[in-house]
Order: C-alpha cells, then structure tokens, then sequence
C-alpha cells in the first residue's frame, strides 16, 4: 500500500522533507517505525510517535493506509 506521510517539527528537519509517499507492505505501526529509520538513520536515536488518523495509536497497532503523521516528542502540561 502507499501511504502518505507527514513529517513535524524536529522529526522534518532530520529527514529533510515535510510529506512524502512511501510504500509499505508490512502491517504494524512498529513495522513502520522499522522502516523510517532504516530510510533515515539518524531517527534512531530520537523519540517519535506516530499518529494515524489524528490520533497517536501503539507500536502494535495495524496500519490501515490512511494519514500518517509522524511527530516528534511534546514538552507541556
């Protein structure tokens, strides 16, 4: 499937790009994560979450295809 990425903050500036299509054939959110950073080493060593549909969804979370934002770590209250 593609699947239309977002890219935020620190996360954007590490990959150098804000939005790109990527192909995906495997299932889970912690799939993903495995390769985003194979794509882009240096996220390794960084925090990030993952949000499918506007929502920050687990590691073992099927992806269904839909919108994908990748977010860097939030400070606040």
């Amino acid at each position: 499937m593609q699947l239309n990425i977002k890219y935020f903050g620190l996360i954007a500036e590490l990959t150098t790009c804000n939005e790109e299509t990527l192909e995906f054939s495997e299932a889970t959110i912690a799939d993903l994560k495995e390769v985003l950073v194979e794509k882009y080493p240096e996220l390794k060593t960084k925090d990030f979450q993952i949000a499918q549909n506007k929502e920050i969804v687990s590691s073992n979370a099927i992806v269904s295809g839909e919108e994908i934002a990748i977010l860097p770590p939030f400070s606040g209250g």
